[in-house]
């Protein structure tokens, strides 16, 4: 079962094939918002086809428990997608941790829902995943995601240089981490050592 979360204003769910046509729109009208903060796009990011490809793929990854792929929909107009939280890199053994990542609709912005989404992701990632930690990193630049996950309890741990082809460029990037205050520890007594 894929999960889905409900919050106030949210329909927040994990990507699964019958979103593909909402996140190529979703990309086609953020195609410029999004340019400054992503890495260079893979060719057909705007087509129904790609995306129904990459929906399939988040299947199986959930599945494996390496990434999870969320959308948002408002309830009041759940038709649309409008916007996406990653969490990659989902890493056990002694990391216990994930990368993560997000995009939200420029119509959308200002509104407090990305902070609503992740609130309630991050709670999925630590009392149901059990992870420790989070990590997303941001490209300086952009004070408006350096101030929310400041507000989500986000703590910086440094800057790396040339961190990400973004935009033309090789770009710094502000490396922070969320710790998860609830991790349970016994997990390292009670299953047997994996590597990650």
């Amino acid at each position: 079962m894929l999960p889905t979360l409900n919050t106030a204003r949210l329909i927040v769910e994990h990507m699964a094939p019958g979103h593909a046509e909402a996140l190529a729109d979703f990309f086609r009208h953020n195609e410029q918002h999004l340019a400054p903060w992503d890495p260079p796009r893979p060719a057909g990011i705007t087509a129904p086809e790609f995306w129904a490809a990459e929906c399939g793929r988040a299947v199986e990854d959930h599945g494996r428990g390496t990434v999870l792929r969320w959308v948002l929909r408002l309830r009041a107009a759940p038709e649309r997608v409008i916007g996406r939280i990653n969490y990659t890199q989902i890493a056990r053994g002694p990391f216990q941790s994930c990368m993560l990542g997000y995009a939200i609709d420029h119509a959308h912005e200002g509104r407090g829902l990305m902070r609503e989404a992740l609130e309630a992701t991050i709670e999925h990632v630590f009392a149901v995943l059990k992870l420790h930690r989070i990590q997303a990193n941001y490209v300086p630049g952009n004070v408006r995601s350096g101030r929310l996950l400041e507000r989500l309890g986000f703590v910086r741990e440094g800057l790396a240089k040339d961190y990400l082809f973004i935009d033309g460029a090789w770009r710094d990037h502000v490396l922070a981490a969320r710790l998860n205050p609830a991790f349970d520890a016994s997990i390292f007594n009670s299953r047997p050592f994996r590597p990650a």
